[in-house]
């Protein structure tokens, strides 16, 4: 400490304009260059670092509302996009119930068609079957018609001669003279 208090008892005993020397103790020079130094630096640098901190602090700031504006911007699009997921899943619950109605109403047309074109077949299956029993019938009926009218003309046949055969034919040729007349 003796050297501090030295170096400053010393200044007054500096040579006067005319000499120029080195000062070779440590502590008194550096002591001095620093306050030298950073006196010139508050001087002269307090408005630099003043600006310096001002356009950092204005950076952060508005990186800051930047941020907050994107921030509120992403959570405008959040909630637009959760309105159209609702309205979408409402779309798609509806067309999902609106479906199976659907599927429920065509299937039961369908069935009601099914159950309409078997009742057709049906019909037109009976009517087949009422025709091919009438074309039997017919048919039955034309057979025994026929063997009857050749059982009888073989009977006629082998009971008549030629004048009771004639006399007949006579008489039936009177009968529809006689209807001719009544007739006209």
């Amino acid at each position: 400490m003796k050297n501090v208090t030295d170096s400053f008892v010393s200044l007054g005993y500096w040579p006067f304009a005319g000499s120029f020397g080195f000062n070779t103790d440590i502590l008194a020079t550096n002591l001095i260059n620093l306050t030298v130094v950073l006196g010139v630096l508050l001087f002269f640098g307090k408005g630099v670092l003043s600006d310096l901190l001002d356009n950092r602090k204005q950076r952060i700031l508005n990186t800051i509302r930047n941020s907050e504006e994107l921030r509120g911007g992403a959570i405008e699009q959040l909630e637009k996009a959760r309105a159209r997921l609702r309205k979408v899943e409402m779309e798609a619950n509806e067309f999902r119930v609106n479906g199976y109605s659907e599927i429920e109403q065509e299937k039961w047309n369908l069935i009601n068609s099914t159950y309409k074109t078997l009742e057709q077949l049906e019909n037109y299956k009976n009517e087949t079957i009422h025709f091919e029993q009438q074309s039997a019938i017919n048919e039955v009926q034309q057979q025994v018609f026929q063997q009857a009218l050749e059982g009888a003309l073989g009977t006629l046949n082998s009971c008549l001669n030629n004048e009771l055969h004639l006399r007949t034919i006579s008489a039936n040729i009177g009968m529809f003279g006689t209807m001719k007349e009544i007739i006209d």
